[in-house]
Order: structure tokens, then C-alpha cells, then sequence
């Protein structure tokens, strides 16, 4: 078994009309259909009525098993694997240092984001458990189980950090609190620290302060759009979604009083629509606030109302990739860098030797996440392939060689001189 399963797209190269950007006009969603009522709320679910027992993997289109949080929980197929629960590999690294905690529901989520296989539209076409999510399967498993595989040898974990990723549900706040508890009764937050992806939409600030005194260290916030605009469009009433940009941003500002300086931060998805100085500016406001961003590249994830429409092209993800590197850590501000007309980084804020450097080390292409053990720059959150596929890594989940440098420097269009990338060669002399 491997974390990757069969796409109906491939990463983009380049934009429509050989653009090297996803424009906002050409990013538009689908609008959602209307779900029959003998769909809605996970009802042929619930009106099966089985009782979960042990491991949930997806099998589509069944009627799954009547499983909850906080009793279950869904984790990414890397997760699983690292855990020993199902067999695989990944390709050029070992699986995954952060366990991905999803909540789960009969239900599902009740939001409708556009670019998400979780939303709320696909209730008529998939029952929740079985929809894919970030590229892969998420299998369901005892919250128990969980804990009590890793309490086992908490010393010698893989995982660098734990994270409950929330959903929008009646439920998710006070399920959060169980995850949360069942987890820090065994195993102590300061070996294995704990993040929270948050809710907005259902939480109040007392809920944000409950979270940081029960246990967990860094609070975000899935912004996701860079843009009031674009959020609307992608995320609130553009789809029938209940997210306001006003209240999750009400929300990252309680996490900033209460966790603290570099304990809080949002998640920004690079390419539905906004320009790179849009995303730029998102970076270095939550700099400035003393916060962090964790970015992903736009994939039209199989199902959404943007399936249709074009991933992220690659020379706009490295030139976003490398400028929010330089403004998270190394002290350039966006008012060094320069635009284009269209919102284009034309000029990085930094030359010559420095800016090479950085580009050579490899690390501002790699996963933007919660920092692991390693170093503060080197994510914990790795999220193997959950913005592409292998054969085009957007964001990589391991320390980069000398082949994907030169390929990153082609995209970016940054080639040492004398020095060429040859497209696939990576791939060479690997029998996966």
C-alpha cells in the first residue's frame, strides 16, 4: 500500500494561456448542487446504524461504519503506515513526523470550502469516512488505539508532534477537549508537543485559553484564502459555507494573546486566485504580529468545486515558496522586495551569495509547518505529497539533493551557470 492513490490531474507547469500564475478570473468554483435530503447530515449513515469496530479504512460509495469522535478519529495514510497499522512505503522518505489528528462524524463536516474533498456538497456522492483529503485516504481508528501505540515507547516516537485538526460540527469543540485530554493523560506534551488546527467559525476565546492551559503549544488558524475576497468566494456564502474572514481572523487574535509570540499561525493555499503580493503581504502581517504561516500549493483535489481548474504552476509556488522563507527567517521585509504589474516577485529583496545560499540549502522549499525537533525552520509537519503528486513535488518532505536543488532553480528560472536540470532525471536508478 502506498499514501498515493490514482488522480484524475497532474500538477500545473504552467497557468492557462501560459501564464505563469493562476489568475483570479480564471479560478472560479463550481457552484455547489443541492444535496437530496435523504443525503444530508450523514443520514444513510446513521440509518445503517453500525457499530465501528477496530480500523476504518475507505472503501467508497458503502454505507461506513456509525463512527465518532471523540471515540475515533481519521489519519492520513502516511500517519497509519508510520503507526504499523497498514503496510507501505513512501517515495524518499520515511512516512511522516507528525500525527495528523482528524475528527470525525456520521455528519461530516458542514462546511462547503470549495477546493476541499471533505466539504458538505459531496454528501449525495460519498458518505464522509471514505472522501479523500489532501490527495489521500484518511482511515478512522480508536482514539485508544492511537495513544496507546505511541505511549508504549514515547521515547523513541517518530513523531515530532501531534496535532488535532478540527472540523466545522456542533460537536468538534468539546470532542477537541477529549482528544486533547485522552492524549496528554499518557504522553507528555513536553516529549511530544501538540498543536491544534482550529475552528473559528464554532469557537469563542475561552475555547482558544481551555486548549493552551490543557496542553497545546501552537494554535492555527486555516486561513487558507490570502484574501477577504478570495475567502469569501472559496469558503464563506461564494458556496454556501458558514467561514467569515472577520471571525477567523477574531480568532487567530485571541490565539496571539494567549499562546504567545511564534506559538500561533495561519495556513495560506498559494494559487486560486491571488497574486503573489497578496500572499506576501499576508506573510509578513502575521510576522509582524509575531505569528508564523504554514503555506500549501493549490491542487485540484479530486471532488471539489475546483477540480476543474489548474494547479498552482511551479515557478509561481518557488518564487512564493522562497519570498515567505526570507520574510519568516531571515529578516527581509516585503518593502525590499519588488512586483510586476500583476502582482509578480521580480526581485527577492536579497542577491548574489546570500540568496544563493539560502536557495542551496533546499529548506524554504520544503513543507511549511509546525517546527519539529530539528531545527525551527524544518517543519514537523511534513505532509508527504499532500499538495502533489511524486513526480512533481511541490512541497518536499525531505532534505533536498542536488538534483531537485537544480530542478527548483529551473523552475524558478535561477540555473547556475553551466549547470542544466534534465526533466525525470530524479527518478533515475529508483526501482519504486
Amino acid at each position: 500500500m502506498t499514501c498515493l492513490k490514482p488522480e484524475n490531474a497532474g500538477p500545473g507547469a504552467i497557468g492557462a494561456g501560459g501564464l505563469d500564475y493562476n489568475p483570479y478570473d480564471l479560478m472560479e468554483p463550481r457552484a455547489p448542487g443541492s444535496v437530496p435530503a435523504a443525503f444530508r447530515n450523514g443520514r444513510p449513515v446513521k440509518d445503517n446504524d453500525i457499530a465501528p469496530q477496530g480500523h476504518y479504512f475507505p472503501n467508497y460509495n458503502i454505507l461506513t461504519p456509525h463512527m465518532r469522535s471523540p471515540d475515533y478519529v481519521q489519519m492520513s495514510t502516511a500517519a497509519a503506515i508510520t503507526l504499523g497499522l497498514v503496510q507501505g512505503k513512501m517515495h524518499r522518505c520515511a512516512c511522516t513526523r507528525c500525527l495528523n489528528l482528524l475528527l470525525t462524524y456520521p455528519e461530516g463536516c458542514r462546511a462547503n470550502c470549495a477546493y476541499c474533498g471533505l466539504a458538505r456538497h459531496r454528501e449525495a456522492e460519498r458518505n464522509y469516512a471514505d472522501r479523500n483529503f489532501i490527495r489521500v485516504d484518511w482511515p478512522a481508528v480508536p482514539m485508544a488505539e492511537v495513544v496507546d501505540i505511541v505511549a508504549r515507547d514515547v521515547a523513541a516516537s517518530p513523531f515530532h508532534r501531534m496535532c488535532i485538526s478540527m472540523i466545522t460540527h456542533p460537536r468538534s469543540d468539546e470532542d477537541t477537549v477529549t482528544v486533547l485530554k485522552t492524549w496528554t493523560d499518557r504522553i507528555d506534551p513536553d516529549a511530544i508537543p501538540i498543536s491544534i488546527l482550529s475552528n473559528p467559525t464554532t469557537m469563542t476565546r475561552d475555547d482558544v485559553a481551555r486548549l493552551r492551559e490543557m496542553g497545546s503549544d501552537i494554535f492555527t488558524v486555516a486561513l487558507d484564502a490570502a484574501t477577504p475576497q478570495l475567502f469569501d468566494r472559496t469558503r464563506g456564502k461564494g458556496v454556501q459555507s458558514p467561514h467569515s474572514w472577520k471571525k477567523y481572523w477574531e480568532v487567530l487574535m485571541d490565539a496571539r494573546d494567549i499562546f504567545g509570540p511564534q506559538k500561533f499561525g495561519a495556513h495560506i493555499i498559494v494559487g486560486m486566485g491571488e497574486t503573489e503580493h497578496d500572499v506576501i503581504a499576508l506573510v509578513q502581517q502575521l510576522v509582524d504580529l509575531g505569528g508564523h504561516s504554514h503555506m500549501f500549493c493549490f491542487f485540484p483535489e479530486k471532488g471539489s468545486l475546483m477540480d476543474h481548474l489548474p494547479a498552482t504552476p511551479r515557478d509561481q509556488w518557488r518564487r512564493v515558496q522562497l519570498a515567505r522563507y526570507l520574510i519568516d527567517y531571515c529578516g527581509v521585509r516585503i518593502d525590499h522586495m519588488a512586483f510586476d504589474e500583476t502582482g509578480r516577485i521580480v526581485d527577492f529583496g536579497l542577491k548574489g551569495a546570500e540568496l544563493d545560499a539560502i536557495i542551496e540549502s533546499g529548506i524554504a522549499f520544503r513543507t511549511s509547518g509546525c517546527p519539529g525537533k530539528f531545527a525551527e525552520d524544518i517543519s514537523a509537519c511534513d505532509r508527504p505529497y499532500g499538495d502533489s503528486p511524486p513526480s512533481n513535488i511541490a512541497s518536499y518532505p525531505f532534505a533536498l539533493e542536488d538534483v531537485d536543488i537544480r530542478k527548483v532553480r529551473s523552475q524558478l528560472g535561477m540555473d547556475r551557470p553551466g549547470e542544466t536540470y534534465v526533466p525525470g532525471e530524479e527518478f533515475e536508478g529508483l526501482d519504486d
